[in-house]
């Protein structure tokens, strides 16, 4: 945990510092049973977040249905809603497949640092890479037959 924290510090990502601060705060304090239900609800609490962050313009008035409305009439907006639907099949694929996949967890876990530290990337791809790691296998395995 030092290791990431002191990688975010130095590749200035705030968000996996803050992530990884907390967590060795949590670890120091001794508050074990906080981790396990941080590691069994966490995600979820975030996409709850996240989805409420992403809410906010539609509540503030600053996507207004006509917007909405004109994401149907574009190239880029009905690409946009195939994308977002697709991605939005992955991460929910992705839950379950990571949780029940320790050694594919831990791989994504480090490729999505990788792409942070190295390529400024934004860790918010670990559920949706698990999701297509799911399909990928599903369909490998189809072909392969085990």
């Amino acid at each position: 945990m030092l290791v990431i924290l002191l990688c975010s510090i130095v590749g200035h990502n705030m968000s996996v510092a803050y992530a990884a601060g907390a967590v060795i705060i949590l670890k120091l304090m001794g508050l074990n049973q906080l981790i396990d239900i941080l590691g069994d609800k966490g995600i979820r609490w975030g996409i709850i977040l996240l989805t409420a962050a992403i809410l906010v313009p539609i509540a503030t008035g600053k996507i207004t249905l006509e917007n909405i409305w004109h994401c149907f009439q574009s190239p880029a907006g009905i690409i946009s809603l195939i994308v977002g639907a697709g991605v939005a099949i992955f991460g929910y694929l992705g839950v379950d497949y990571m949780k029940a996949s320790p050694e594919v967890a831990t791989a994504l876990i480090i490729g999505t640092m990788i792409g942070v530290f190295f390529f400024k990337g934004v860790p918010v791809g670990p559920l949706i890479a698990s999701g297509v790691v799911y399909v990928i296998m599903s369909i490998a395995q189809k072909f392969m037959g085990e």
